[in-house]
């Protein structure tokens, strides 16, 4: 006689679409309505649209800048305003949404004041290699929006009130990791159907990597504590699993991905430059941290938890530190001048 209970293996959800894993996700959930599942769908159809547009971004003539500046005084590329235009309308015309908040924005704006969320972005992460052809994406943060009167500034929360969180990667493949409080999982877009397929579901961070990405090109703006981590990372020692490899792409996207599946440790530290960091907490750093502690990683300014932060404006910035548990404990060891 077989026996049933001990040989019944659930079925595999990979190959589940991005739609369906949504909707199994809300089935129980406290507070879960259609209008988040919609949401989750526009973002879809925006990575969509702006993946098509990047994949042909040379034969459309998109390449380049479009001669102006952004809020914080960058070119603005011809691919960073059209995929913020996408983000935006797609966004509205969902009416699920109450605030947005763009890197390209210079203040966060009003959608429906009776939707249910409010949404910041990075429309296209590291558009600086766009030329170049290297990995690009987008990011964006989903927050509840609070009852009673929202406003603009409703935004300026924590992390830990995010209530998912996700990016898309343009690169060999065009996939989009999201989290929804429930795990990561990845989801991989099938060109031939136009849908998003589970690719790997709850992917962890492994504890210790053998990898670190940082702009070395720094070093001299360094505290001496960050300079101390970046030579013990560099130094002979097999025991604790050294040297480390050194592995910089310049696109937040591209290394947090590798980070948050290989291991290892992203570090974009202040330095006597970007005092209080580079990165920006509402829209890069807050949904980087939220999705790096779902897989079991850890998310750090060098000394305060990402997730802990309040931005005090739309564009607020940090240092941003993440990645593998033990090796983000060891830069923290570092930065605070006490390396054990």
């Amino acid at each position: 006689m077989v026996d049933t209970k001990s040989s019944f293996r659930p079925p595999s959800l990979v190959g589940t679409t991005l739609e369906e894993h949504i909707l199994l996700g809300m089935r129980g959930a406290p507070g879960a309505t259609g209008d988040f599942a919609s949401l989750l769908n526009a973002l879809s159809l925006a990575v969509r649209i702006i993946n098509a547009r990047v994949r042909a971004a040379g034969l459309a003539g998109v390449f380049g800048y479009t001669g102006e500046t952004n809020v914080h005084g960058e070119q603005v590329q011809k691919l960073d305003e059209y995929a913020n235009e996408v983000l935006c309308t797609v966004i509205e015309r969902s009416g699920r949404c109450a605030v947005i908040a763009s890197e390209e924005l210079a203040e966060a704006r009003m959608c429906n004041p009776d939707g249910n969320y409010m949404v910041a972005f990075d429309p296209l992460d590291g558009s600086s290699n766009i030329d170049v052809n290297v990995s690009i994406g987008t990011i964006f943060s989903i927050f509840r929006a609070p009852e009673g009167v929202v406003s603009t500034t409703s935004l300026l929360r924590p992390g830990r009130e995010l209530i998912a969180a996700g990016y898309a990667v343009y690169g060999s493949s065009t996939t989009i990791v999201l989290s929804t409080g429930q795990g990561v999982h990845e989801f991989t877009l099938d060109p031939s159907a136009g849908e998003f397929f589970l690719s790997r579901p709850n992917l962890r961070c492994p504890t210790r990597g053998k990898t670190y990405s940082i702009n070395e090109g720094n070093f001299a703006s360094w505290s001496k504590g960050i300079q101390r981590w970046s030579q013990f990372v560099k130094s002979e020692d097999k025991a604790l699993g050294l040297p480390m490899g050194h592995r910089y792409v310049g696109s937040l996207v591209a290394d947090a991905h590798r980070t948050l599946l290989k291991g290892g440790i992203f570090a974009y530290p202040a330095d006597r430059k970007n005092a209080e960091g580079k990165l920006r907490l509402l829209y890069e750093a807050q949904p980087m941290a939220f999705l790096m502690e779902q897989a079991g990683g850890l998310a750090t300014d060098g000394v305060r938890d990402i997730l802990d932060i309040v931005p005090t404006d739309p564009h607020a910035k940090v240092p941003l530190i993440l990645g593998s548990h033990d090796d983000v404990k060891v830069y923290k060891e570092f930065a605070a001048g006490s390396p054990t």
